[in-house]
């Protein structure tokens, strides 16, 4: 189901059921899965693959040349999960020498107008960028993360999974997982109750998680000295290990902190 007006290159790759609509333009390396739906003015350049039923909307660009000034044609590229939503005026860019040669984004995530993920970064699956929210290079993002509208994340920076960031903040350190982050210059403002809720995490969980979180921000010792501390209280529970293996493996940021919290 290809419009008539629409521009598909030799050599791209439609799967089953894919929809083109009015003046969409597939490059010649593009590979689009099962019922892919680019509903007009869409381009789809570089070596990008989209996932199946996958919707895309005007106006978006996906797969052109990152925007990294030491980009120099190299083959890098850009894959797009399954079930993901696109929406008007998103871009998303591809890998870079410097960076791994990659960005992929996982499965069910959707992207509001205008918002845009940078080059080298690695999205994970059920993530959501409100309108406007800017991800520069070399970014991870976990699963079921949330970005508010507006929000702009630092290159390199890490978003543990299922954390938040609140709209029109600026995230200049790394986020723990189930963190909820706020502010112009984002500062660690909790745990995200209302989505741990929202995904079924039971009370026992969330007791547990705050207990940690109490502990790891504290005021007494390192923060190292702490991590060892909730470690030996919560041997046993995957969820706060989480957090822990998170703030161990470490990343070019320093880890995002509460206003009154040393980093250690």
């Amino acid at each position: 189901m290809i419009h008539a007006t629409a521009i598909v290159e030799a050599g791209a790759k439609l799967g089953d059921c894919v929809k083109i609509g009015p003046y969409c333009i597939v490059g010649p390396d593009v590979e689009l899965g099962d019922g892919v739906d680019l509903v007009s003015h869409v381009v789809v350049a570089g070596r990008t693959t989209i996932g199946a039923r996958t919707k895309v909307f005007p106006f978006a660009s996906i797969g052109h040349q990152p925007q990294d000034l030491k980009f120099h044609g190299e083959p890098s590229t850009l894959s797009i999960g399954a079930d993901c939503l696109i929406r008007e005026g998103v871009t998303m860019n591809p890998g870079t020498e410097g960076g791994g040669m990659v960005t992929t984004v996982g499965d069910r995530c959707a992207f509001l107008a205008n918002s845009h993920v940078g080059h080298d970064c690695r999205v994970g699956n059920n993530v959501v960028f409100s309108n406007n929210v800017m991800l520069a290079g070399h970014c991870t993002v976990g699963d079921y993360v949330i970005l508010g509208g507006g929000a702009a994340v630092i290159q390199f920076a890490r978003v543990g999974n299922h954390s938040f960031l609140g709209g029109m903040s600026g995230l200049e350190h790394d986020l723990i997982p189930y963190g909820m982050a706020l502010g112009n210059r984002a500062y660690l403002s909790g745990l995200n109750i209302i989505g741990l809720t929202r995904r079924g995490f039971s009370r026992a969980d969330i007791h547990n998680l705050r207990r940690a979180y109490r502990l790891l921000f504290a005021d007494e010792g390192t923060l190292m000295e702490r991590v060892e501390d909730v470690a030996a209280e919560f041997a046993d529970n995957p969820i706060v290990s989480e957090i822990l293996d998170f703030i161990r493996a470490g990343g070019k940021r320093s880890l995002c902190t509460p206003k009154d919290a040393g980093e250690g």
